[in-house]
């Protein structure tokens, strides 16, 4: 008998072993597939505006300085108070800027990690929810193939190491329903998301998480292991914020929390305004085939709300969402947190499919949905191929889309399971390709391209020079790559500028309309009423550009 039992112990030793192996393995393997996709041809572009230039040169002014002069906890942009966001990923960067230098890559590398790692962290909350591993590996490898979830990871910004604190707090309160002791990370994770994001994200977070516990566990609300780990956390975030008081006073006050953030809830800052559907018309730009999968998980978590996972997901995605809509400032990115349980909502649709007996039916209009996305890509693929043969990133990218989606329709109507991992791997080497490509950060084509621009201005004007360029708003890169500031101007400023030796970058057209004469090889200002030539320029053409740097002559 004790033999016996014995015996019996090492088999469930051995069974834990292996279980824990597992584990390790799914989320060793996820960041690393993410992490290859985050990195891939990660600083080949230039930084874009208006995010990633100014969130470098923030970066940069921490690095630039020393640890006692405090700015990566005072932060600054060109020696004024950087009030917009607080400065951890800042900070962060700063970092890597000492061992990697200043680039787009060191520039990236950070919120670009945080994202990957927010791929298995996910893995890791859904196997919280559902005892089935592929419920995790399904909503892990959706949320890792969601394009807008890469492209915005992949860029500068605060978004994508947001995400990962946000999965983070999740995955520790799921924890402490099992385990107290969570509640302390779980604090540690809502201090992230203040530091990163500003206290408002970590408060909407919060109260999406006690709306979940109120309806599935309330006995943890009143618990004060949950209490004091949120105290914790919310002590380093009050500290930061009594130290910006205590430094700026009444500036403080009035920029971060009131501009920077109240206002937000209740008017349009910046004129970033939209209606109360703004929202879902983002969802609709980019991440198919996800979306039309995941509304399909949404229905059966309303059919099973009864049960943990779906309330769950529905507190999540339905309080998130009404919280950006009815706010009064819309921007693009704010709907990026909900990602993450829409992945999940997809991941219980295909998870529900691999357990349905073969003999039954799949859910309705997938069929019909996949087969219209390949008609739809056919097209687009035709028309890049007539009108831009040479593009032969793009139309690989389409290419393989097509086969991806042509495959999954043809696996779905015979009811075959094997159209999942199609579709995941189709979808995952077809982004890789696209970030290969230029394409992926369109902004660039919005205006002339910002470094050989910079890197004239950089070489021929003075250092704390300002510059004035005709054009109609300034660019934070530029700014960035420049090392100065390069302000905007209109031709009634730039033709007051002439007569006192700025360094001014004007196009021909401005150039023109400007009272200069061309005097050996040098343009100089004729004063008005007069034929008398004063303030002389050097001139330097930038042919990438068309604009030409005047430069004043000593």
């Amino acid at each position: 008998m004790n033999r016996h039992l014995f015996t019996s112990d090492i088999s469930k030793y051995r069974v834990k072993s292996q279980e824990r192996w597992l584990e390790f393995f799914s989320f060793f393997s996820l960041f690393i597939a993410a992490i290859i996709l985050y990195s891939f041809h990660l600083g080949d572009l230039p930084l874009r505006d208006w995010d990633e230039g100014t969130f470098a040169q923030v970066a940069k002014e921490i690095y630039q300085s020393s640890f006692s002069d405090l700015h990566w906890l005072f932060p600054t942009i060109w020696n004024e108070p950087y009030f917009n966001k607080p400065p951890l990923i800042h900070s962060l960067t700063a970092l890597v800027y000492s061992f990697g230098g200043i680039n787009e890559f060191t520039t990236r590398i950070v919120g670009a990690s945080l994202t990957a790692l927010s791929v298995p962290l996910l893995y890791s909350l859904t196997r919280e929810l559902f005892l089935p591993r592929y419920y995790g590996i399904f909503s892990a490898l959706v949320y890792l193939t969601t394009m807008p979830v890469v492209r915005h990871g992949r860029l500068a910004m605060l978004d994508g190491g947001v995400l990962c604190f946000q999965i983070l707090l999740m995955l520790c309160i799921l924890k402490a329903r099992r385990d107290l002791r969570w509640c302390l990370p779980a604090g540690l994770s809502f201090a992230l998301i203040c530091l990163s994001k500003g206290w408002l994200m970590g408060i909407l977070f919060i109260a999406i998480t006690f709306l979940f516990l109120f309806w599935d566990t309330p006995r943890l609300v009143s618990s004060v292991y949950l209490w004091i780990g949120l105290l914790l956390g919310a002590f380093p975030v009050v500290a930061w914020q009594w130290a910006q008081y205590q430094y700026y006073g009444e500036n403080f006050i009035n920029t971060s929390i009131k501009n920077q953030s109240v206002n937000r809830v209740f008017t349009a800052v910046e004129g970033h305004q939209g209606p109360i559907w703004y929202y879902l018309l983002e969802l609709l730009k980019y991440p198919h085939p996800w979306l039309f999968i995941s509304i399909t998980g949404l229905a059966i978590a309303w059919g099973k709300r009864n049960w943990s996972w779906a309330k769950f997901i529905i507190v999540w995605s339905s309080a998130y969402l009404l919280a950006i809509s009815i706010m009064g400032t819309k921007l693009p990115w704010y709907i990026m947190p909900i990602y993450p349980v829409l992945s999940i909502a997809a991941g219980v649709a295909l998870g529900k499919i691999k357990s349905l007996p073969s003999f039954k039916s799949y859910p309705p209009l997938w069929k019909e949905f996949f087969l219209l996305l390949s008609i739809a890509i056919t097209g687009g693929f035709f028309y890049f191929l007539l009108t831009q043969p040479y593009n032969q990133n793009l139309l690989t990218v389409l290419g393989l889309l097509l086969i991806t989606f042509s495959v999954t329709t043809i696996l779905l109507f015979k009811k075959d399971q094997q159209f999942i991992p199609v579709l995941f791997w189709g979808m995952y080497v077809s982004l890789m390709v696209f970030f290969s490509s230029d394409y992926w950060l369109w902004e660039l084509n919005e205006a002339y391209p910002v470094k050989p621009v910079a890197a004239i201005v950089k070489k021929e004007v003075k250092f704390k020079e300002n510059v004035y360029i005709s054009f109609d708003y300034e660019r934070p890169s530029m700014n960035f790559y420049s090392e100065h500031q390069v302000i905007p101007a209109n031709l009634e400023e730039m033709q007051n500028l002439i007569k006192s030796s700025f360094y001014l970058l004007v196009n021909p057209e401005t150039l023109s309309q400007l009272n200069l004469i061309e005097k050996n090889n040098h343009y100089c200002y004729l004063e008005e009423n007069s034929s008398k030539l004063s303030h002389c320029f050097e001139n330097i053409f930038i042919p990438e550009s068309q604009f030409i740097l005047l430069k004043p002559m000593q």
